[in-house]
């Protein structure tokens, strides 16, 4: 069965189904993984080998023969069914818990799960994938952000470094009413952005609904929800989520972010270098004392 399915445990049901094929190091860390599977979500690789005996490139080996695209994936598919367990004081209290009270500790853990995030993101993008979001972007009268929530922040940092390097863009970051009035403007030539990591709100189809009904094409960052919405949007780019929560909701799409931004740069150096020269104009201008009226006084 596959783990895109609904079923009880999914991540249970596809160790079994390919639990024989293994040999016998990768089995014995599938075999951990299926007993462990709360605990898992807040360990590294490394922890993982060390528990079963074997290493962490046996572990990410597992990951993959079991059908994931690495060990991050497999730890989302273990936090899913966590959440729907447990409340968010006892998840955050077993993070506090695991990452333990030492400083030391703490770090180690949350940049463990920050390299294992980023590393995974860049093995996903392929080249192609990223010419064709350059050229997706280049093409766009005007480029459109949208995120809610901690995605908000992607969408935004997005607009402004657009902004400066001369591109026309803006943002979305409103809900209901509000959100039919920003999507007035949306014209076939732009090109919508898309923040949207893990959870679906129905201002996302309606987003996406009216860039279909006007021609817009749509680049879409998102990690568990590519399955669901890959064939409403004009391009994806896989931006590895958090599986324990110890790294931020948009630490995968910020870099994919900055990567994007240099890459149009490049691709239009006069645009870019001219902007940054005016944005260095009008912040001196804004900096630059000027004189002051005084007021006459009666007598």
């Amino acid at each position: 069965m596959s783990r895109n399915q609904p079923g009880d445990n999914p991540l249970r049901e596809q160790i079994a189904s390919k639990l024989d094929e293994l040999p016998p190091a990768e089995r014995r860390v599938a075999e951990y993984l299926r007993d462990h599977a709360h605990e898992i979500i807040f360990a590294t690789s490394g922890e993982i080998g060390a528990a079963t005996g074997t290493s962490d490139a046996t572990v990410i080996r597992t990951a993959k023969a079991l059908g994931y695209s690495g060990l991050p994936g497999l730890k989302r598919e273990a936090g899913r069914q966590a959440i729907g367990g447990t409340r968010p004081s006892a998840r955050l209290r077993s993070r506090i818990d695991k990452a333990g009270p030492e400083a030391g500790s703490l770090m180690d853990h949350v940049f463990a799960e920050a390299t294992e995030r980023l590393l995974e993101t860049r093995r996903l993008i392929t080249e192609d994938d990223f010419v064709a979001a350059l050229d997706l972007l280049m093409g766009a009268r005007e480029i459109v952000s949208f995120g809610l929530g901690p995605s908000e922040m992607c969408a935004h940092y997005l607009t402004l470094r657009l902004r400066r390097l001369g591109r026309q863009a803006r943002l979305i970051n409103s809900t209901g009413f509000r959100l039919a009035d920003d999507l007035l403007g949306l014209q076939k030539s732009d090109v919508m952005v898309l923040y949207v990591p893990g959870r679906l709100f129905n201002d996302v189809y309606v987003l996406l609904d009216h860039a279909q009904a006007v021609g817009a094409q749509v680049l879409l960052f998102s990690d568990a929800l590519l399955p669901v919405l890959a064939d409403r949007v004009t391009l994806t780019l896989t931006a590895v989520h958090s599986g324990s929560g110890y790294t931020g909701e948009g630490l995968s799409a910020l870099l994919l972010t900055d990567c994007l931004v240099l890459g149009l740069a490049a691709r239009d150096r006069d645009r870019a270098t001219s902007t940054s020269e005016l944005l260095n104009s009008l912040r001196t201008a804004l900096t630059e004392p000027r004189g002051r009226t005084t007021r006459r006084t009666r007598k």
